[in-house]
């Protein structure tokens, strides 16, 4: 999938959800997947992308973040390393403006967790300045970090790190230390060695609490 991100003088960048191509669900009554931020999930037979973070909102709901581009709301969820858990949720928010999506997970089919890899996340914050060191766990590059270069072009809503990032790596948590800061949703001109583009965390938390309804609220577990 491709799109223009805002504020970049007109650059393209590449989105970085990439097609699935598998077999069906298991017809069984599985075991529950383990998803938290770095997790790989399939969206309906069709993406894989990968969940920025799992928790509640402030209903209770058990819900998560990933890339908007990743799918629209009612698109389907499977866990990628777990496809016998059958569907762990659906998309029921997805904003394309600040590219991120809330999915709504069913709690009986996930275990939650705040690790996954080498990534774990205990709170949300605000965005990574230049030079602060930032880090991701994604299901395609895994645990990868670099320099924030901050908000290049003062969009008050992204920020550019130095991460290598490829296709399937939309929506993996971009964390200093154990603070969740953004999420991953591009990379411009060449994979893994381009900047990489995410939006920030307190913008997305913005747009959830002012709009209400599912993830409004939202705290990580």
């Amino acid at each position: 999938m491709i799109k223009k991100i805002a504020g970049a003088a007109g650059t393209v960048a590449v989105a970085l959800s990439t097609a699935f191509f598998g077999i069906g669900a298991a017809n069984a009554d599985p075991a529950p997947a383990v998803i938290g931020g770095g997790s790989g999930i399939i969206i309906d037979d069709q993406f894989e992308c990968t969940v920025t973070t799992v928790g509640h909102d402030g209903a209770g709901r058990l819900v998560g973040l990933t890339a908007g581009h990743c799918g629209d709301a009612g698109a389907k969820v499977w866990a990628e390393k777990d496809r016998a858990a059958g569907q762990i949720g659906q998309f029921v928010y997805s904003n394309h403006d600040l590219d991120y999506a809330v999915i709504q997970f069913d709690p009986g089919r996930i275990i939650p967790v705040n690790r996954i890899g080498n990534v774990t996340i205990t709170g949300l914050g605000g965005p990574p300045g230049f030079p602060m060191i930032v880090c991701k766990e994604g299901r395609t590059t895994g645990n990868t970090c670099g320099i924030s270069w901050g908000d290049v072009f003062d969009t008050s809503v992204e920020t550019w790190s130095q991460m290598c990032v490829v296709e399937g790596d939309s929506g993996a948590p971009v964390v200093v230390g154990t603070t969740l800061v953004g999420m991953v949703n591009a990379y411009l001109a060449v994979a893994c060695f381009g900047p990489e583009v995410g939006t920030n965390m307190s913008s997305i938390m913005a747009d959830l609490n002012g709009r209400g309804g599912i993830g409004s609220g939202y705290y990580p577990i």
